[in-house]
């Protein structure tokens, strides 16, 4: 047991007088102060590009405000217009001008749907699948 107190008299004796100098704790000190430093500054930096992409998307946000008030002003102002007041009389009150006949057609039966899609079909099974050595040879001697 007295072997183990004299080495931790010894080891108090060499922390005091070697590794807690006047100089050990300035360095110590200095070397705490410039990571605070360096941590408060990194730390300043990444608020501030936060902010300016906050602030960014607010300007965007406040263009496309305007811009969507522009529109309802130009849509406003087509509303107003009699060329909009005769296309909705002839919506929706079934208004007419003079000398004008209106004609009802009926719903388009499914053979006129199709007619135009059998074509696209008939158009994509004539095309010809080319192997790589063909497609290349079409490119070189068109």
């Amino acid at each position: 047991m007295n072997g183990f107190a004299t080495k931790v008299r010894r080891f108090r004796y060499k922390f005091r007088h070697e590794f807690l100098t006047i100089e050990n704790v300035i360095l110590i000190i200095a070397i705490l102060l410039c990571l605070s430093w360096t941590y408060r500054s990194i730390e300043a930096m990444n608020r501030n590009w936060e902010l300016s992409e906050e602030l960014r998307m607010a300007h965007k946000n406040l263009e496309l405000k305007k811009i969507e008030i522009e529109m309802a002003e130009l849509e406003n102002a087509y509303f107003e217009t009699d060329e909009y007041k005769e296309l909705a009389a002839r919506k929706f009150a079934n208004k007419q001008l003079e000398g004008e006949n209106m004609v009802y057609l009926p719903e388009n039966s499914e053979e006129a749907k199709n007619k135009h899609s059998d074509e696209v079909v008939k158009v994509e099974e004539e095309k010809k699948e080319y192997s790589n050595f063909e497609k290349w040879m079409m490119y070189l001697w068109p």
